[in-house]
């Protein structure tokens, strides 16, 4: 993300001439190539195979569905609204309800906080392991909490992400997943390896294979998330009407493609018992496939795939609630910026706060990367219904229409599996409840204020919407 994004998601004013279109198709691509890769499938393939053994691409296939189908809704609202936006101003713009809108926008930002504190735990693990350090669950835990800090230091400095930078951190995350799969055609080809797996199911005795298939999908859909930030870049592409829809669609058919195969070349060199075991599952898939490679090599790419996401996350959580301070949606104290380094220093503590906390007290991958995956539904469930609710609202320019199915479709499959009915870990729940409940009483909290003070939220709440999460 570079700097014009992200002060035009934190209250810079609209007709700031610092977004200049220079995002062609190509480096468009690459940009949300980049955002979709990331933790999830480093961190949360094992956790996949340990619901359905060997099929452990199918729920990733799943995952794939469900985020194509609601990207057809994110593609008709950015090309009809070619602004840098997201899903609390498409709420805002359908329903007109301040509360509603700030729900969405707290979500996101919770989504946000939940998919850094998951990258902070996978990088302590991930550092464990590649370098034989030995630490145990508290050891881990401290990294986590000492790495998350560093985020927050760089954070409060200021950080000046560019196009440029986007390209070389994607190709460093793709460059680790592109060796997974070659190790896994090479050990195939070489005779090593389980091919087999690939089609045998080991469903939960309790919950059957359709429920199984169901459960590891809301894990996987983790690792399809970060489409949904592309729409933030629409007022730095060339002719974004035009070229989003090809290039969105383009980015999530590579990505799924990508994670299919990864799945593959796991499951074939590494038993699903086993790559369910621990957190660091693709590193067990190098050190079954290719002994000879440096382990060490794998788990620093590792390790800079998720450090990129815990800091995107963390910049556009903070980013957020800065924005909500200055519309007068939360507390006015969460829009102050450091008068020397020019950054929103309240919220970086705010929300490092709550990832000091998630990783203190929950720590475990799989329940912050589904509570990432569950508040994500819940937003682009309301998305989806936007689609229909704004088909009210028409404009001057060409855009696009995604056929009218596609959003109630969408709306229907991401509300059913953010439903308790999938299997999914009631504490995934209590965290996510937790998370918005400390948002619902801040913004009690503000509206007392403003009854008293006078204030009140703008009428154009645009400057609520932030860059969305990355996995």
């Amino acid at each position: 993300m570079n700097d014009a994004a992200v002060e035009g998601a934190s209250g810079q004013p609209a007709a700031e001439p610092s977004l200049h279109r220079v995002m062609g198709p190509w480096l468009l691509l690459l940009f949300i190539v980049g955002d979709i890769l990331g933790t999830g499938i480093y961190a949360l393939t094992g956790q996949v195979a340990k619901e359905v053994g060997g099929v452990v691409w199918l729920p990733f296939l799943v995952a794939f569905v469900v985020a194509l189908i609601t990207a057809f809704s994110y593609l008709e609202l950015v090309t009809k609204y070619p602004k840098a936006a997201g899903a609390a101003l498409y709420t805002h713009k359908a329903f007109g309800i301040h509360f509603i809108t700030f729900i969405v926008a707290f979500a996101v930002m919770s989504s946000g906080i939940t998919s850094a504190s998951t990258a902070s735990r996978a990088f302590s693990a991930n550092m464990s392991e590649a370098f034989s350090l030995g630490f145990g669950p508290t050891g881990i835990t401290m990294i986590g909490l000492a790495f998350m800090a560093l985020v927050a230091i760089v954070n409060f400095r200021g950080v000046g992400e560019s196009v440029k930078v986007n390209v070389v951190l994607t190709l460093v995350e793709l460059t680790g997943l592109l060796i997974i799969i070659f190790i896994g055609l090479w050990a195939i080809g070489a005779g090593q390896g389980d091919v087999s797996r690939v089609t045998q199911f080991s469903a939960s005795a309790d919950r059957g294979a359709f429920w199984s298939v169901i459960a590891a999908t809301t894990l996987a859909f983790f690792a399809m998330v970060g489409f949904e930030d592309s729409v933030n870049m629409a007022e730095e592409s060339k002719n974004p009407s035009r070229i989003f829809p090809k290039v969105l669609l383009a980015g999530l058919l590579i990505t799924g493609v990508i994670y299919v195969l990864v799945s593959i070349s796991a499951i074939t060199l590494v038993p699903a018992e086993e790559l369910g075991e621990g957190e660091t599952p693709l590193l067990k898939v190098v050190q079954a496939g290719a002994p000879g490679f440096p382990v060490e090599i794998f788990g620093f790419i590792t390790m800079f795939a998720v450090a990129n996401s815990a800091l995107i996350n963390m910049l556009m959580a903070s980013r957020l609630v800065y924005g909500m301070g200055r519309e007068h949606v939360l507390p006015a104290i969460f829009g102050k910026v450091h008068a020397g380094r020019r950054s929103p220093y309240v919220a970086i503590i705010f929300t490092s706060l709550l990832a000091f906390a998630l990783i203190t007290f929950v720590g475990e991958v799989p329940a912050l990367g589904g509570t990432t995956a569950l508040l994500l539904l819940c937003v682009f469930t309301v998305v989806n219904v936007a689609v229909l609710v704004l088909r009210r609202d028409p404009v001057e320019h060409e855009h696009f229409r995604t056929p009218t199915f596609m959003p109630v479709l969408g709306a229907v499959s991401c509300a059913f599996f953010a439903g308790p009915w999938t299997g999914r870990d009631p504490v995934q729940y209590s965290i996510a409840g937790v998370l918005l409940a400390i948002g619902v009483v801040l913004w009690i909290v503000t509206v007392i204020y403003n009854r008293a003070t006078g204030e009140r939220p703008a009428d154009d709440m645009s400057e609520l919407s932030g860059p969305g999460p990355v996995n």
